[in-house]
């Protein structure tokens, strides 16, 4: 039997999950770190993308994150994220229009702040796309 942790996972609206995982892989900064059951504690910044788990029945789960955090303390794991989607949860034409949307304000002229949050919402969007032909494979 494969060693499990802890872990809860909460958007800004509901608790996603809870319950015991095998494996945890989260978009970071610097690229993608994965917890595995007795990981030092740690805690660590994450960026919209996808996130990947393993629950301790072997169930694998793939959903697009925003940005947040995820806190490995004695064995458990919490992330908070402002959203978390299931592929299913997603309006695929929804998010087209808003990846189309990002890309047409970056390439007018912006403040730097304005250009951050287009360079955000261009992420989250092509995150979503992403996640959403993974489940149609």
């Amino acid at each position: 039997m494969a060693e499990t942790f802890g872990m809860e996972i909460f958007a800004s609206n509901k608790r996603f999950f809870s319950g015991r995982a095998r494996s945890l892989a989260i978009p970071a900064a610097d690229g993608e770190r994965v917890f595995l059951a007795h990981h030092s504690n740690m805690v660590c910044a994450i960026i919209p993308g996808e996130m990947r788990f393993e629950d301790e029945s072997g169930q694998k789960t793939v959903v697009a994150v925003s940005s947040g955090f995820v806190e490995m303390i004695n064995n458990r794991v919490k992330v908070f994220c402002f959203s978390v989607e299931r592929p299913e949860e997603i309006d695929i034409r929804r998010a087209q229009e808003a990846k189309e949307r990002a890309e047409e304000q970056l390439r007018q002229k912006q403040s730097i702040q304005e250009y951050h949050m287009n360079q955000m919402a261009l992420a989250r969007a092509m995150t979503r796309l992403r996640v959403t032909k993974k489940q149609e494979l």
